[in-house]
């Protein structure tokens, strides 16, 4: 043998420090595809919760007057509960015909108010006007009120936000 010839490493030993930075590969790569992928498909997979919230009693509602009614809210936040009050408008017509409208305006979002005088829902910011079934009577508002689904259960009215 000459001096100057080393003998090559075993087979073996290449052979498992490969396999082994392989595995760490891989296991790097599905840590990021299931994060990544998770953040990318979670949205389209998860459902849209919607709730009836109980919003008054059908015989407290005038005929053919936008009733402001508070609806609390709750929902879970982290570890807390977050209760939300929105405001809606229950119009009743006829016996039982129930109709609510979003008190946020469509321009700006500002909470518009029922003016029993002018028999128009309007908005302080900006001079938004309405009439009493949320169609845009006068200035910016580029819309009419929202209209939100409703149902009676006996004499509640119920209000899917």
């Amino acid at each position: 043998m000459c001096p100057d010839h080393t003998e090559p490493a075993p087979p073996g030993r290449r052979r498992f420090l490969s396999g082994v930075i392989t595995t760490i590969q891989a296991a790097i790569g599905a840590t990021l595809a299931f994060v990544l992928g998770g953040a990318v498909v979670s949205p389209a997979l998860g459902t849209r919760r919607t709730s009836w919230w109980p919003a008054g009693a059908l015989d407290a509602l005038p005929d053919n007057e936008p009733t402001p009614v508070t609806i609390r809210v709750t929902r879970e936040d982290g570890y807390s509960q977050v209760v939300d009050r929105q405001v809606v408008f229950l119009i009743k017509s006829g016996d039982s015909q129930i109709t609510a409208l979003s008190s946020t305006c469509t321009h700006l979002g500002c909470r518009v108010s029922w003016d029993a005088k002018a028999e128009t829902l309007k908005c302080p910011c900006h001079g938004g006007v309405f009439d009493r079934t949320g169609a845009v009577k006068a200035g910016p508002p580029p819309a009419p009120l929202a209209r939100l689904s409703t149902k009676l259960e006996g004499d509640q009215v119920l209000v899917e936000l």
